[in-house]
């Protein structure tokens, strides 16, 4: 019972992370999304590039919106110098980036955590089995209901640990190289727009 509940924590938090990086990634490619900003933002088109944040959606659009909307915010700011400007978009963007992180990554661990235990728990219940099957031969004459029986509780228990684990950590890999992309691609946008403020202004 224990592997069965853990195989079904494996499945149910899998579809979890499966639907939220689905959305947190938006409507379109991020990469087509991310030349699509550099191209307004060479053309100076701010508003246009908002509204291509809010039809694109997600945790690299959310990102990008908020450097915009800073960005857009500060050209016209008169009190400030251009460093004092640089250093503001930067906090901003690092900002709205760490509130998107942690969503992203969120229970990962669960996923590592069960590819570690799976194995373990099948191992404790394969040994438990053959001590079954020992008991059974133990009184002389072997019962060998009760001997196939402890081998049939070894194999089962055997079975789940290794496709649990083995299911866990293919999808812990899947999501990690998932969000790495999501990751690389807010961090490009953030540095285009850094830099095309650096040096239109």
């Amino acid at each position: 019972p224990i592997l069965v509940a853990i195989n079904l924590i494996i499945i149910i938090f899998s579809i979890e992370r499966f639907v939220t990086l689905s959305f947190a990634r938006g409507k379109g490619r991020p990469d087509k999304f991310v030349a699509n900003i550099k191209s307004l933002l060479g053309n100076k088109e701010i508003a246009p590039a908002i509204e291509a944040c809010d039809k694109q959606k997600g945790s690299l659009a959310n990102v990008v919106r908020s450097g915009l909307v800073k960005y857009d915010h500060i050209m016209d700011d008169k009190d400030s110098n251009k460093e004092q400007k640089v250093e503001s978009l930067k906090k901003e963007l690092e900002e709205a980036t760490a509130l998107e992180l942690p969503m992203l990554s969120k229970n990962l661990v669960i996923l590592s955590t069960c590819a570690s235990i799976a194995t373990l728990i099948g191992l404790i219940g394969t040994v438990l089995g053959m001590i079954r099957s020992f008991a059974a031969m133990s009184g002389g004459a072997p019962d060998t209901s009760e001997l196939a029986t402890g081998i049939s509780e070894a194999l089962i228990n055997t079975f789940f640990g290794i496709a649990g684990s083995t299911i866990a950590i293919i999808m812990y890999n899947f999501f990690s190289t998932k969000i790495d992309s999501m990751t690389y691609s807010i961090d490009e946008a953030s540095f285009t727009i850094v830099q095309d403020f650096s040096s239109s202004n």
